[in-house]
């Protein structure tokens, strides 16, 4: 790379993305810098997303399985500051973990708010003033912000988003949530843990249509028990705040219902958080909703510019976005590297927990590819029993025909660690005879591989294989069942066994 550039790679952001890229060409020998517009590192994922969201969900559980306060075995609800406390604990660990990742990679760590001058040029503002740096290829790794709420700027009290939740000084009695996406669907399960009554409302009808229709109806029946309505396919008209006496929200539904809450949780999605890097001045095209397009390197429709991470869009998860990064730093440096392809793992840190790799049996069946299920219960093992969690459900989709394995699905316990093995499995081409051949450790959640593929073994020991048809047989058409015209079952009236019932 040409002495006439600061850097060989400058990455603007410091999320999973931003850190994989930088570090993979540090490892390739090349000059890079991060800048980072906070004064510690690690992205959304670190500060208001990911690491945030799962650390206060695992100590609302902790909080409330804890022995019981009293005689009459009643539980006090969790304190806010005491959640938010563990989750800054957190935070602070895990910036700590990268800030020494990229100090061991020699990467330059530049702090201050980044704009495009040019193709090639960014400035940086922080308190000190605006440093212009060059480099000869910029990587856009600056993640998303949670979308406005249709009312205007969130307060961050009465009207909020899930960028705002650790601002939240107590824990409301009522919580309103719209939104019934991922992050919605988490925040109104893990609030209902903690003993906030909470709505849900989303236009749409089913609720994770991307999930198995399965196990979305166990998350929901979960929830249920937990207090949480559900408001489907309705949409919010009207919202109403109330300062005097007590602050409450009041949504108006499009349908006429009226919903009463502490305060609002908007979660209706993210926006990429491009508008001050002014990527116009670098001629970067963004599409209406402004992601970056990017082809199979990650490039923009600049040469040497390159976009990774929610940024471009779907999937938009961290681990996806930490291998995009990383591939984006090979291939703008002339170095292979294989795809990561479109099997990967998703995770759901609901309570319970969802996890999934693989085709779903609504995939399958608008597909047409006949394929067998195996299904296993948490409360058929004994490691399910020693954790208490007789509500698990784990099943995995077999081919009918090769008995390779589609498609795995959890809903329980450690569910996002116990899809991995599943993950492998479809990867290398397994299938059932991997599973009823393997031992697994006992006493483990992972035995509910062996009992589901024993659950599909037997079924499939009642599916016929496919039929053997001679050449005679093949040139001859195929009759199909016809549909008669009448459709009651029983004889028309006049007809001999009419008669004949009648006679006797």
């Amino acid at each position: 790379m040409s002495d006439t550039h600061d850097f060989d790679l400058l990455v603007i952001g410091s999320g999973p993305a931003g850190q994989s890229a930088a570090i993979q060409a540090s490892k390739l020998h090349k000059r890079v810098a991060l800048i980072e517009k906070r004064r510690r590192v690690g992205g959304v994922c670190t500060f208001t997303g990911t690491i945030p969201s799962k650390t206060l969900r695992e100590a609302i559980i902790s909080s409330v399985s804890g022995e019981r306060d009293n005689e009459y075995g009643i539980r006090k609800r969790p304190e806010m500051p005491d959640l938010i406390a563990r989750v800054n604990e957190v935070i602070a660990s895990e910036t700590r973990v990268v800030r020494n990742s990229l100090a061991r990679n020699d990467i330059t760590v530049l702090e201050g708010e980044a704009s495009f001058v040019d193709s090639q040029r960014v400035a940086i503002t922080n308190d000190a003033g605006t440093r212009t740096v060059t480099a000869g290829n910029i990587m856009v790794a600056c993640g998303t912000n949670a979308a406005a709420p249709p009312t205007g700027p969130s307060d961050g009290r009465l009207i909020m988003t899930s960028d705002d939740v650790l601002k939240m000084e107590k824990l409301p009695s009522n919580l309103a949530v719209v939104g019934g996406g991922v992050i919605g669907v988490e925040y109104a399960s893990i609030f209902a843990t903690a003993g906030v009554q909470v709505t849900l409302v989303d236009r749409r009808d089913q609720l994770l249509d991307f999930v198995d229709h399965e196990i979305v109806d166990e998350l929901m029946h979960q929830m249920r028990k937990k207090d949480v309505t559900f408001r489907l396919g309705e949409a919010v008209a009207r919202v109403e705040i109330f300062e005097e006496g007590r602050p409450e929200v009041e949504l108006e539904l499009e349908s006429g219902k009226r919903i009463i809450a502490d305060c609002v949780l908007f979660s209706i999605g993210r926006a990429p958080a491009t508008a001050p890097l002014h990527l116009g001045s670098a001629g970067v095209e963004t599409d209406d909703r402004g992601r970056i397009p990017v082809d199979e390197a990650f490039r923009t429709n600049v040469p040497d510019i390159y976009a990774a991470g929610d940024v471009v869009g779907f999937p938009a998860l961290a681990a996806t976005s930490s291998e995009q990064g990383r591939i984006a730093a090979c291939r703008m440096f002339g170095y292979e590297a294989e795809n990561f392809g479109t099997l990967y793992p998703y995770g759901i840190y609901a309570v319970p927990e969802i996890s999934m790799c693989g085709a779903t049996e609504e995939q399958l069946t608008r597909d047409r590819i006949p394929y067998e299920v195996g299904v296993a219960r948490y409360r058929e093992t004994a490691r399910g029993q020693i954790l208490g969690d007789d509500t698990g459900t784990f099943k995995m989709l077999f081919h009918r025909e090769s008995h390779d394995l589609l498609g795995v699905h959890c809903i329980g316990t450690n569910a996002t660690e116990l899809v991995h093995i599943g993950q492998a499995v479809i990867s290398l081409g397994g299938g059932l005879d991997f599973f009823m051949n393997s031992v697994f450790n006992y006493p483990t959640l992972a035995e509910v591989y062996k009992i589901a593929a024993h659950n599909a073994a037997n079924r499939l020991r009642h599916v016929r294989g496919p039929r053997q048809r001679d050449q005679e047989q093949e040139d001859q058409p195929v009759l199909s069942a016809e549909v008669p015209e009448r459709d009651d079952p029983r004889p028309p009236a006049g007809s001999r066994t009419t008669e004949r019932t009648d006679e006797a």
